[in-house]
């Protein structure tokens, strides 16, 4: 999968992180996030530092300093319209898969460079093809219009404290 963004879902202004696929048919599984891990994952696709280190990249700094890897992340499931996600960690040659929640997922994977996946089954269920070839170019400058006008409502000072 890769990570398209995240965006606002007009009008209840819901955060939504977009991921597409990159080989078969390409479809777009949109999850719905919070907004303050909807700010994480958009200050490290921005590449904005913060005066003290947020959740998720605290969570990263102690992987590196405990020489664990991640592997890659997986949205594993959907039950009861909540997604679920697990981060497949490596230590030492040793896999180990946690629980864990897709945007924190996914705002881990941003900054440790980690790919992205989705079962089969989650993409059935919840993912959408990509409109016909013209309309996808207009979405996606839509969508990416949309992603730096969050941007652009992110302040960095917010989060330190």
């Amino acid at each position: 999968m890769e990570l398209l963004g995240v965006r606002l879902e007009l009008p209840a202004n819901t955060p939504v992180v977009l991921l597409r696929e990159t080989v078969g048919e390409r479809r777009v599984l949109p999850i719905y996030i919070g907004g303050e891990e909807a700010k994480a994952i958009a200050l490290a696709l921005e590449k904005i530092a913060t005066m003290r280190p947020m959740t998720h990249d605290l969570m990263k700094d102690l992987l590196d300093a405990l020489e664990v890897h991640v592997a890659l992340i997986e949205v594993t499931e959907l039950r009861d319209n909540t997604f679920f996600a697990e981060i497949e960690l490596v230590q030492a040659g040793r896999r180990q898969r946690v629980s864990s929640r897709p945007s924190d997922a996914v705002a881990l994977a941003v900054r440790t460079g980690s790919p992205i996946f989705a079962s089969e089954g989650v993409l059935d269920a919840a993912a959408s093809p990509v409109p016909e070839a013209g309309d996808g170019e207009e979405q996606q400058e839509e969508l990416v219009d949309q992603f730096r006008e969050f941007i652009d409502q992110v302040n960095p000072d917010d989060f330190a404290s």
